[in-house]
């Protein structure tokens, strides 16, 4: 009995965190469920079925946002890893001032990503940008960033990288700094260098910081939204819209079913994409 007691007693401390995840997480996805299957307003509801669904994949700009939020997902997990991992190495070098450069690094993590969008659409003006500016002194030509429908989606996903690195940087001097000093140390005795001691030792040692970053970068990539309607609103046209921006623009039109749907695909999307993801480098650190 007192077994038994003590089993139950522990079930309790997770009682007030199985309340919170199923009134804000679980309740909140079951009636999404529900309502992309009605035409719903504010105060009333009809079931309408899967029409919702059918009129969603009949949407023009649809194939395009499929296609862009793809393309951010790649470049948001290459970006992020490579310059993450460099920057990292770099910052765990011996170098003067190492913690303030840190700081300075994942200073843009602080800042609001509408800010951020909103100083570098400035930045990237064509006529009076600081970027073309910059370009100007070297007799380079300006470019249309935002404007030209072939760049404007480089540009957007170009000020997401600099946007999330900081978080990737942290995380790869973490796992690097968790890495035995006995590792380099045998490295230098056998005359290693330093090329010799990343590719042997830093790169695959830091690989469970790696899945890591893969992981976020990857998600925030799928669900990227603000940057790009703080930057360009899915424009020009819908060159640079991704599925977030679509539903919003659902939303903003005054179609809640069908913009519902639409958050009801983007879930799916994001999870038939990143659990086998996860699975997948997870099951590599297992072979390591």
């Amino acid at each position: 009995m007192n077994k038994i007691n003590n089993k139950m007693y522990s079930y309790y401390f997770l009682l007030p965190a199985a309340i919170i995840y199923t009134v804000f997480f679980l309740f909140p996805t079951g009636m999404s469920f529900f309502y992309s299957m009605t035409w719903w307003t504010l105060t009333d509801w009809e079931f309408i079925g899967f029409e919702n669904f059918i009129t969603f994949f009949e949407t023009p700009s649809l194939r395009i946002g499929f296609r862009n939020t793809l393309f951010f997902a790649v470049t948001a997990v290459t970006g992020k890893i490579i310059l993450g991992l460099l920057i990292a190495v770099f910052l765990c070098s011996k170098i003067k001032n190492r913690d303030l450069l840190r700081s300075f690094v994942f200073f843009p993590v602080l800042i609001s990503a509408v800010a951020i969008g909103s100083a570098f659409s400035v930045m990237m003006h064509p006529s009076n940008g600081l970027i073309n500016d910059a370009l100007n002194l070297f007799g380079i030509p300006g470019v249309d960033w935002l404007g030209n429908p072939d760049l404007a989606i480089f540009s957007v996903a170009f000020t997401d990288i600099w946007r999330g690195l900081g978080i990737a940087v942290v995380i790869f001097i973490a796992g690097i700094m968790a890495i035995p000093n006995e590792y380099r140390e045998a490295l230098r005795i056998d005359g290693g260098s330093s090329i010799q001691e990343f590719w042997n030792i830093t790169l695959p040692l830091s690989r469970p910081a790696m899945n890591t970053v893969i992981i976020l970068a990857l998600i925030d990539g799928l669900r990227n939204f603000d940057l790009v309607w703080a930057m360009t609103g899915g424009g020009p046209g819908f060159s640079s819209d991704v599925l977030a921006s679509i539903i919003y623009k659902q939303y903003a039109g005054g179609f809640y079913g069908l913009a519902t749907a639409g958050n009801v695909i983007l879930f799916l999307f994001v999870a038939l994409i990143a659990f086998p993801v996860f699975k997948f480098i997870n099951r590599k650190e297992v072979d390591l």
